[in-house]
């Protein structure tokens, strides 16, 4: 397991009963989780006094509980500054298990010794992107919710990157990669965090079993000849990280020279020891 241990300001406190406690700086939240299945005592005084609780409904969905929580927070993860707010599905506006592919791809942009073109899919609230900008890349950051990209441009600003050479595109990821093969744009660097289930800006339907292969086929096409790396994440029941890294190898790995490796992400949880689960990543590293 590939392990996001070098937070100062987030940790997993301790897991129970469907449930963890996690510390985001100053404040400490409790939140559901469903690899959570085992039972262990409430040691930590924090699960009787949180500043808010995510209560999952047996309907589906959920709704939070506060108690003394700011509209909005930040914490810090080296050298880069994100804005938290509690909204709705139980999320805060970041994936603190991806701080471990953050480091991973730093390190490779920062020792490629080349300007790298980065694009982000799916791209969320920016912690890949400013991640990647801040290692020295030119990072094009494409999601379909225009909230979203909104949120990684304030967490940009607040990282110091205002002037960081990212583009920021509201768009179907779907289709923006296929005006990309069009207009014949190249990026050296591909990272995809695509969802389960959602829409794009037009109603466009994303389903990742039916559509994640064509799009990775798809990015091997805007790819330059030396790709520095493609990354994969997956939050997806029955997705194992087995099967992103075939999907690499039959595509990325197929046509570059390279390296595909596969694992789950996972964050410490102080209390145990213990690893927790949080999704799976796949990974090609392309050869100098």
């Amino acid at each position: 397991m590939w392990i996001a241990d070098k937070w100062t300001d987030y940790e997993v406190l301790q897991t129970t009963d469907g449930e963890k406690l996690e510390r985001f700086g100053d404040y400490l939240l409790i939140r559901p989780d469903p690899q959570v299945i085992w039972s262990a005592d409430k040691t930590d005084k924090g699960w009787k006094k949180p500043n808010a609780h995510y209560h999952r409904s047996t309907k589906g969905g959920g709704e939070w509980e506060f108690f003394d929580l700011p509209e909005v927070w930040q914490i810090r993860y080296r050298e880069l500054t994100f804005n938290l707010k509690p909204f709705s599905f139980k999320h805060t506006g970041i994936f603190p298990e991806q701080a471990v592919n953050w480091d991973w791809f730093s390190d490779l942009i920062k020792k490629a010794g080349r300007e790298i073109s980065v694009l982000n899919l799916f791209a969320y609230t920016g912690g890949a992107t400013l991640s990647a900008a801040k290692a020295g890349a030119r990072v094009t950051h494409v999601d379909a919710s225009k909230g979203m990209v909104t949120w990684a441009r304030e967490n940009a600003l607040s990282s110091g990157l205002k002037e960081a050479p990212v583009r920021w595109i509201v768009d179907d990821c779907v289709k923006f990669v296929e005006r990309e093969i069009r207009r014949g744009n190249k990026y050296d660097a591909v990272i995809m965090d695509p969802p389960s289930y959602g829409r794009g800006p037009k109603g466009e339907i994303w389903k990742i079993e039916d559509m994640i292969f064509p799009l990775i086929e798809k990015c091997t096409l805007i790819l330059s000849d030396k790709p520095l790396f493609f990354l994969i994440n997956s939050y997806t029941t029955g997705l194992q990280p087995a099967v992103l890294s075939y999907m690499l190898g039959m595509t990325v790995a197929k046509k570059y020279k390279g390296e595909v490796t596969e694992s789950e992400i996972g964050l410490p949880v102080k209390d145990d020891g213990l690893f927790l689960p949080c999704g799976a990543s796949g990974r090609f590293t392309g050869s100098v």
